[in-house]
């Protein structure tokens, strides 16, 4: 292999050419666009760090990672963002094991592999996802799908006959390190399910699963769906208490808003000075004066000589009636004068 890189095809304006990708999740390894990708790639030479730190190579450096990718996590995100930016132009493939190989070496996964693949490829720092990868690489490996440099956590890997998985590439300056994120993986994400397994459980059958579909026994469903009710119950309790206390806090600042409007009308009413004295003076004043009216003239006399008045004497008229008229006390008689004249002849005859 030649140490010399290969000078890059120049597009018109004498950059250097660069594939555009097209938006959507990375190709599998054996798909069209990534073996065109491969076959372009000029690995007559050996990269060097520094080849790739300055990106005087001419092309991107390949770099291999490789993981379970169990229900991928940001752990997961996290290392393949580093094995992305270890240079500053970098082609990431990314091998993920398959599920027979995977329960053979460490064991049963919660995601098929197809889940797994799919949920890598659509992981933004992944260029392409290599299916069915190895877990011992090789130089076979290595030289078919053309990697510069292979980026994981630098503890040492043991395996039979070996300490260290990654000691030969490690030799040969084709490995780069990465760092593990504390506090997530997928052993920490499953610890997290099976200490709240139960509340798992109880939602899953309210969401309509089957205790056949949980691998559940019948005794375990019952007591579960008995302390589902129970918590139900329990919280229906505490909000109703508490909107009891909410209410009764209510009253009270109401009760303390109106207290002061309550004294005062209660003082209006029963103080000494109140309405109901003067209903009460009100109503001895009346029984008095209809009990004893006499009385009640003489309290009038003194009620008006008290305020200066004098009683209004009769008037002539009241007093002393008219005297009758001449016409009125000598009544004219009927007729006239003859007939009186007439009246006396016929006396004096008689």
């Amino acid at each position: 292999m030649s140490t010399s890189p290969r000078k890059r095809k120049h597009d018109k304006n004498g950059s250097p050419s660069k594939r555009k990708r097209v938006l959507g999740p990375a190709p599998f390894d054996t798909d069209e666009l990534a073996e065109e990708i491969c076959n372009e790639v000029d690995y007559s030479f050996k990269m060097t760090k520094e080849m790739a730190e300055a990106n005087t190579a001419g092309r991107p450096v390949r770099v291999y990672a490789d993981g379970i990718y169990d229900m991928f996590h940001s752990g997961h995100a996290r290392q393949l963002m580093q094995a992305k930016l270890v240079f500053p132009n970098v082609y990431l493939l990314v091998g993920v094991c398959d599920d027979k190989l995977t329960n053979k070496m460490k064991g049963r996964t919660v995601m098929n592999e197809k889940e797994r693949y799919e949920a890598v490829r659509h992981c933004r720092y992944a260029d392409e996802v290599v299916q069915n990868a190895p877990w011992f690489l090789d130089e076979d490996f290595i030289e078919r799908h053309k990697i510069d440099f292979v980026a994981h956590d630098d503890l040492p890997y043991s395996a039979a006959g070996s300490n260290d998985l990654y000691k030969w590439l490690k030799d040969k300056g084709m490995f780069v390190a990465t760092q593990r994120t504390e506090g997530i993986s997928t052993t920490d994400v499953i610890a997290r399910i099976i200490k709240d397994y139960d509340m798992y459980i109880r939602r899953n059958l309210s969401r309509g699963y089957s205790r056949r579909d949980l691998n559940v026994g019948f005794m375990k469903e019952q007591k579960i769906k008995f302390q589902e009710k129970y918590e139900t119950l329990k919280d229906k309790s505490k909000e109703l208490l508490v909107k009891m206390e909410d209410k009764g806090q209510e009253l009270l600042r109401n009760w303390q808003e109106k207290s002061a409007e309550f004294v005062d009308n209660f003082l209006e009413m029963f103080g000494r000075e109140g309405t109901i004295k003067h209903w009460i003076d009100s109503s001895k004043a009346h029984l008095v004066r209809a009990i004893s009216p006499t009385r009640q003239l003489d309290s009038d006399d003194e009620e008006d000589s008290a305020s200066g008045l004098s009683p209004t004497p009769p008037s002539d008229d009241e007093s002393s009636p008219t005297p009758p008229s001449d016409d009125e006390s000598s009544p004219t008689p009927p007729g006239d004068g003859d007939d009186e004249e007439e009246d006396g002849v016929n006396s004096n005859d008689q």
